[in-house]
């Protein structure tokens, strides 16, 4: 995990430094969150992201704010949009 390079992706974050030292498994967290394995699973892969459902959840169970959640995700996505989109085309406005 690197703070200062780029964002992580939240499921990896909620693995490494919340599951990781719980010594806890996506099955047995699904379940104390009441949501399906699959969801955890997938979180933790990278492979979807965190919803405003998931980041309450997380929220409550962590004690960390749900914006804390969100924030991840949407750092996250930025840093993947920043690399994809190409806006050099796009020329700035200048007032009058």
């Amino acid at each position: 995990m690197s703070l200062l390079g780029e964002p992580m992706h939240p499921g990896e974050v909620l693995k490494e430094v919340y599951l990781a030292p719980l010594n806890m498994g996506a099955i047995a967290f699904a379940r104390r969150l009441g949501v399906p394995r699959t969801r955890i699973e997938r979180l933790i892969k990278g492979t979807t992201g965190i919803t405003p459902d998931t980041a309450l959840r997380l929220a409550r169970v962590f004690n960390t704010t749900p914006a804390y959640w969100m924030n991840l995700q949407t750092n996250y996505e930025m840093a993947l949009a920043v690399k994809a989109i190409d806006l050099s085309n796009i020329k700035p406005l200048v007032a009058a």
